[in-house]
């Protein structure tokens, strides 16, 4: 089935929507055992995607090098990013960027990011 093409949910065949994805994503829930809880809970039961594992990723700025450039790095090099200090970090989710937000100093060393706007429908810039 190609991307473009969804399935209404009589084609589905009784599984909770999504429950593919939630199968894909490494739970170690079988389809038929998750298709099973769903019929019984109504079919409407969201709790199955709630262990899906998404990759979050917080990104500071970017940078473009040859490969000339990239093989002279060594400890201590410093890479000039696009972004300057005080400018918000991206918040993206599986590749798609979904916040912004400014980084903060969270329980003695760690480092956290403050959400500063949720972006809704995100197109990248070409």
């Amino acid at each position: 089935m190609s991307d473009t093409e969804t399935q209404t949910p009589s084609e589905n065949t009784g599984a909770e929507p999504g429950a593919e994805a939630v199968a894909e994503a490494g739970d170690k829930q079988t389809l038929q055992e998750m298709a099973a809880a769903a019929a019984a809970g109504g079919g409407r039961n969201i709790d199955a995607l709630l262990n899906v594992r998404l990759d979050v990723r917080v990104v500071l700025g970017r940078s473009r090098m040859p490969i000339s450039e990239l093989l002279e790095l060594s400890k201590g090099s410093v890479i000039e990013l696009d972004r300057k200090v005080g400018d918000p970090v991206d918040i993206m989710i599986n590749d798609r960027m979904v916040a912004r937000g400014d980084l903060v100093k969270v329980n003695g060393d760690h480092i956290g990011v403050a959400l500063r706007e949720i972006v809704k429908d995100f197109i990248p810039e070409a």
